[in-house]
């Protein structure tokens, strides 16, 4: 089934129904793709990078002798670093804007990744992740509010849902063939730092256009910036983002009397209180199930691989095989946004992961059953994460979206960076059949718990009603 067409959401101020009003009137145009398009290149990058540890792992075991733990020890840091940069972006992109977080978290990726190119010791590497993490998890979280908020219901799942083509799809499917690249052209126990430092050019290219994004209409709106709102409103509906727009309509007209000014709260405190409480929550636990099983696929794969005899560039081009299934995983969550309740792909995807991972575990012996399962595994596990970024935002009123969505993609970063851990042991102790046991369990962990928070499928987004949430 289609979307259904745009409701009303009795929360919602006069000024922001008519709002939701003029972006479904607007539908998407060239502005909206070009909005898309800069800040797609920047979490493309940022997928690379998150699969950079699994990338130099095996070298960095043969040039420095780097144990397994201390492999596992990078990969904790950057996700531990990503939960604090994205509380700290939710809580800055709530205040000061959703625009300018953009440019600081992928300055700070960049700066990141340089230092992990030139570390003369592990620990330097060790600071260089941590950096890299702050800035990844914070650009993602802002990306994904702010795609929520540029477009109208009936396209808002599809826009959210291509970030992850991008970065859940492409990026990570993308990352093993990277690696081959760079490990092919540069040689030496040193080559890892190529790759490194590689990733750190491109993305400081991305702020050259960064400066052309606007801030959303409806966080402005939100901030009682009617003017600066309409005037975004005008870029989009002319599809154009410089440049002189004639004669400026005048979009949002209506006045509110008595209209409340954003108060200076406890961002925490919101979230955690009344209905919002168990939004949170309940995605808080799915996101760290469908977190931890696709770090822990991306981190110790390769490894896996080489330990099982393979080349190390044998077992990225499996590894990059195996990652197709995430491109189809994104593409699946983005179309079936339009069309099917979230909940609905939740619960379908998150079933369909249980069976490929014990298929996985236990029917594995040889490279098509590895190649074909892994990428099932895959499927799943991004079109779970692509959902869980769609559903989100779509929780939380505007005035504290920004941070709701950052508490939950928090806590999966914090899961991304643990469950490694545990997978590994169960690897270590039983084999493939162990560490996919687990990955089959927490699938079953986000069917249950993604069955609390409401449907939000084809309805307008919330405000800022104190009732909101309940």
């Amino acid at each position: 089934m289609e979307a259904p067409p745009v409701g009303t959401n009795a929360d919602a101020s006069p000024r922001h129904r008519q709002l939701e009003a003029t972006l479904d009137r607007i539908g998407v145009t060239g502005a909206h793709r070009q909005i898309g398009a800069m800040v797609l290149l920047g979490v493309f990058f940022d997928a690379l990078e998150q699969n950079a540890v699994g990338l130099v792992g095996p070298v960095l075991r043969e040039s420095w002798g780097t144990s397994a733990a201390e492999l596992g020890f990078l990969n904790t840091i950057t996700f531990t670093a990503a939960a604090l940069g994205r509380l700290t972006t939710g809580i800055i992109g709530d205040k000061m804007g959703r625009r300018a977080m953009l440019t600081v978290n992928l300055l700070l990726f960049s700066l990141g990744a340089l230092i992990c190119a030139f570390a003369p010791v592990y620990a330097v590497v060790a600071i260089g992740r941590f950096i890299v993490g702050f800035g990844l998890g914070g650009e993602i979280a802002i990306a994904v509010t702010m795609m929520s908020e540029f477009f109208a219901a009936r396209h808002r799942g599809t826009a959210v849902g291509i970030i992850n083509v991008t970065a859940g799809g492409l990026g990570n499917m993308l990352a093993p063939g990277f690696g081959v690249l760079v490990f092919t052209m540069f040689s030496g126990p040193d080559r890892w730092r190529w790759l490194f430092g590689l990733l750190a050019v491109p993305a400081l290219l991305v702020l050259f256009y960064r400066r052309f994004v606007p801030e959303t209409p409806r966080y402005l709106l939100s901030r009682g910036k009617v003017d600066e709102a309409n005037l975004v409103l005008n870029r989009l509906a002319s599809g154009r983002l410089r440049g002189e727009l004639g004669e400026p309509k005048h979009y949002i007209t209506a006045v509110d009397s008595g209209e409340r000014v954003v108060p200076e709260r406890n961002r925490l405190r919101d979230v955690f209180a009344g209905g919002l409480r168990r939004r949170t929550l309940s995605l808080g636990v799915a996101v760290c199930m469908s977190y931890g099983a696709q770090i822990s696929i991306l981190s110790l794969m390769p490894t896996i691989l080489v330990a099982q005899g393979h080349s190390i560039t044998k077992s990225l081009v499996f590894t990059l095989v195996m990652q197709s299934g995430s491109l189809v995983g994104a593409l699946v969550a983005s179309t079936a946004a339009r069309y099917v309740a979230r909940k609905v792909v939740l619960t379908v995807a998150a079933a369909l992961g249980c069976a490929a991972a014990f298929a996985f575990g236990f029917l594995a012996t040889d490279v098509a059953l590895i190649l074909t399962l892994g990428a099932a595994v895959n499927c799943c596990i991004i079109t779970l994460n692509t959902t869980i970024w769609i559903f989100a935002p779509e929780q939380f009123p505007t005035r504290v979206r920004a941070f709701g969505t950052s508490i939950i993609l928090a806590l999966g970063s914090l899961a991304g960076g643990l469950t490694p851990m545990l997978a590994g042991a169960a690897f270590d102790s039983y084999g493939m059949a162990g560490m996919f046991t687990l990955i089959g369990v927490l699938f079953v962990g986000l069917a249950v718990s993604v069955q609390i928070p409401p449907e939000t499928f084809g309805r307008p987004m919330e405000e800022d009603g104190p009732e909101a949430g309940k």
